[in-house]
C-alpha cells in the first residue's frame, strides 16, 4: 500500500479501470488478461472486480518469473544467487509424506528449520500460509512455488530452495485444478532478487518430459542432477 492511501484501501475491491491504472496498461490488456485467467480477480455480472493483495502477490510471482512471465531486467543493486548456491541434495525431499499442501508446506519448513535455513520455523510456516491464503502458489501442471510475499533477512540464514515431490499429488487451488506433485519451496531475503535460472526453471516444467524427468528420478542425488540440468547450470551454462 502507498503511504498516501487511506488506511483499508487495498481492501477494497478494484474495477477494471482502476487496475489499469495502477498497472499502468490499457483496459483492453487488463481485460483480456483477466478474461484469460492470467490475472487473479472475479467475474460480477459483466464487471470484473480485482482484490489489491492477491494483485501484489501476482505481481511479485512475475517478478521471481514464477508466473507466465520472465523477471525484468536486474536492478544495479539487485542480489544474484545461483542455482547451486540456493540448492543441494539435502534440500530434496523425494517422498513427502504430508497428504495435504499445507503439511507439506509443514514438512519443508521443518526440513528448513533442522538444516539451519530459516531461525524460527513458526514465523517462516505462518508466513508461508499467509501467502497461500492470499494467492495459491501452485501455478499448474501440478508444480507450486511457494513463497513468502515479505523478504525478511533476519529470519533467513541465505537464500535457499527446498523440493519436495509427492507421489500421490496434492490438492493447492491450481489454476488447472490439478494436484500438486512437485513443490519448489524459495526462502528468500531481498526484496530485489535477480534469479535467471528460476525464471527458466519454471518455464521448463511447463514441459510434460521435464516433469516426468524430476518424478521419475531415483532419489534426491539424481533429482538434484536434473534439476541443475533444467536450470541450465549444468557445465557453467547460463
Amino acid at each position: 500500500m502507498r503511504n498516501d492511501e487511506p488506511e483499508g484501501a487495498g481492501d477494497r475491491l478494484m474495477t477494471l479501470r482502476e487496475l489499469a491504472d495502477y498497472l499502468s496498461l490499457n483496459q483492453r490488456t487488463v481485460l483480456k488478461l483477466a478474461g484469460d485467467g492470467a490475472v487473479p480477480g472475479i467475474r460480477l455480472g459483466a464487471q470484473w472486480r480485482f482484490k489489491r493483495e492477491m494483485i501484489d502477490a501476482w505481481l511479485d510471482d512475475r517478478m521471481l518469473g514464477v508466473r507466465s512471465a520472465p523477471p525484468p531486467p536486474p536492478a544495479a543493486s539487485a542480489r544474484a544467487f545461483t542455482f547451486e548456491q540456493c540448492l543441494s541434495e539435502s534440500h530434496v525431499v523425494p517422498a513427502l509424506a504430508a497428504r495435504t499442501f499445507m503439511g507439506a508446506l509443514g514438512e519443508l519448513a521443518a526440513r528448513a528449520a533442522e538444516l539451519g535455513l530459516v531461525r524460527d520455523k513458526t514465523w517462516f510456516l505462518g508466513a508461508l500460509v499467509e501467502r497461500e491464503n492470499v494467492l495459491s502458489s501452485a501455478v499448474g501442471k501440478g508444480v507450486a512455488f511457494p513463497h513468502t510475499l515479505a523478504r525478511h533477512p533476519e529470519q533467513v540464514e541465505r537464500p535457499f530452495i527446498l523440493v519436495g515431490r509427492s507421489h500421490q499429488g496434492l490438492a493447492a487451488g491450481a489454476p488447472d485444478e490439478r494436484p500438486v506433485r512437485l513443490v519448489f519451496m524459495l526462502g528468500l531475503r531481498y526484496e530485489e532478487l535477480h534469479l535467471p535460472w528460476l525464471a527458466r526453471l519454471s518455464s521448463v516444467l511447463l514441459e510434460r518430459s521435464a516433469r516426468a524427468a524430476l518424478l521419475d528420478a531415483a532419489g534426491p542425488r539424481e533429482l538434484t542432477r536434473r534439476l541443475r540440468e533444467l536450470a541450465g547450470e549444468v557445465g557453467g551454462a547460463g
